[in-house]
């Protein structure tokens, strides 16, 4: 029977991606092919109710940042910066020797600019009548 196409589930994903894993592992160098780990922070309030926060991955010698979040009444008051930097400090005490990250023109490509981060590619019209940053920042 020819092989078939079909909508996987969670527990398929979960093996795709960690036979991924396995596979990158191979060809990685010995000492970082086991370094993986996620990395969420979140900013609360006095109250404790989230106002901010950061999903990212350690992978290798790097760190990616997939999400970064600040409530939209608190944006421009400091909380995306001390989020980076408090990932940038991550990064240095485990030895990473940069951060990438993406965003979109609707976003925050400024604020990453302001924050040191390099511009390495942009795709335009990424939706459509907006464009897809990628960012760089190397860790010394």
């Amino acid at each position: 029977m020819e092989p078939g196409i079909s909508f996987g589930n969670k527990e398929e994903s979960d093996y795709i991606r960690r036979r991924l894993i396995e596979y990158n592992a191979e060809h990685a160098p010995e000492n970082l092919s086991s370094r993986y780990e996620e990395i969420n922070l979140t900013i609360k309030d006095g109250d404790g109710s989230v106002i901010g926060g950061m999903l990212a991955v350690l992978c290798w010698n790097w760190i990616e940042v997939d999400i970064l979040w600040i409530e939209e009444s608190l944006r421009g008051m400091g909380y995306g910066t001390r989020l980076l930097n408090f990932i940038e400090n991550i990064a240095k005490e485990k030895n990473c020797t940069f951060i990438k990250l993406n965003t979109f023109s609707f976003q925050a490509p400024e604020f990453y600019l302001k924050n040191g981060y390099n511009e390495v590619a942009v795709f335009e019209d990424a939706p459509i009548g907006s464009n897809h940053y990628y960012f760089k920042k190397a860790i010394v």
